[in-house]
């Protein structure tokens, strides 16, 4: 299992949104359904038994889709970096996932790759398609702006020093001769326990956007102390939310969350899931003990 599983809320399209993807991607697949109980759906807003989460893969990465209401919109401030080796591949891929979507950066040629593009696809999801050598295909990017412009290498130095087996892999800044945001980070690639992300800041007032829940990462823990750690340093300067979930100083959003519970959520037992996911629903940072006594 990977520590961190990057989570998406779609309203209504998380499982049109995964089956797309894993058609488009190699080395994917559909895993594990849940459903909305009536008692999560109540809290929710969403109709009982109806899709709550589809986990997926795509090029060997885990990710997790829900189906939740539609106030958290999907913004360029998270996008997903795909890293391919042959022009042909990103010709096929952008075609696709253009399709009905929206074009950031048109595909061409940039001083920084000899083939890139971003855009944003038919279900607001962000990505960023670059001819590139990388082990890890696909990379989360955290787009610092508005607000947050300038404090890339702040956040990074703080994640870095969180999450074990970390560092700082690179570090481009903008030149002095790059206007408001000289000095600042261009763009920067840091592992999180093994895991490649990568960040940048803008100072362009054509930004308007800021993270939202839309994007958040699930950091997936194997005891209380764990869950303890990452939700006191991420939400000092940050803000506790409901259900593991909490934004940290700079508003991006993670999921704290026992490794226990996702098993949890997944058991073929829907008493067993149902009172694990009662239980979750009453706290804010999740207590493993708590959540084993419901069951």
């Amino acid at each position: 299992m990977q520590s961190i599983t990057p989570f998406l809320w779609f309203h209504d399209q998380a499982e049109e949104a995964t089956s797309f993807y894993v058609s488009l991607f190699r080395n994917s697949k559909t895993g594990i359904k849940t459903y909305y109980n009536e008692e999560v759906a109540e809290v929710a807003g969403r109709p009982v038994g109806s899709v709550m989460s589809v986990d997926f893969q795509v090029e060997g990465q885990d990710f997790i889709a829900l189906n939740g209401n539609p106030e958290y919109p999907f913004t360029p401030a998270i996008s997903f970096f795909v890293a391919y080796e042959r022009p042909e591949e990103i010709d096929q891929l952008w075609e696709k996932l253009s399709s009905g979507g929206s074009v950031l950066m048109e595909l061409g040629q940039y001083p920084f790759s000899e083939k890139f593009g971003w855009l944003q696809d038919k279900y607001g999801v962000n990505w960023q398609l670059i001819l590139a050598k990388r082990s890890q295909k696909i990379t989360p990017c955290l787009l610092f702006v508005g607000n947050q412009a300038g404090k890339a290498e702040e956040a990074i130095n703080l994640y870095t020093s969180i999450f074990p087996n970390s560092r700082i892999v690179s570090l481009e800044r903008y030149g002095t001769d790059e206007g408001p945001d000289a000095g600042k980070v261009k763009h920067a690639t840091f592992s999180l326990n093994g895991q490649e992300f990568s960040a940048m800041d803008s100072g362009m007032a054509e930004h308007a956007f800021t993270f939202t829940m839309a994007t958040s990462f699930m950091v997936n823990c194997e005891t209380q102390t764990e869950v303890d750690h990452f939700w006191e340093k991420l939400t000092e300067g940050g803000e506790e939310i409901a259900c593991g979930w909490l934004s940290d100083p700079y508003g991006v959003a993670w999921q704290i969350t026992p490794i226990v519970l996702n098993e949890l959520r997944k058991d073929p037992d829907p008493e067993k899931a149902r009172r694990a996911m009662n239980a979750m629903m009453q706290m804010k940072k999740i207590d493993i003990a708590t959540i084993k006594r419901a069951v």
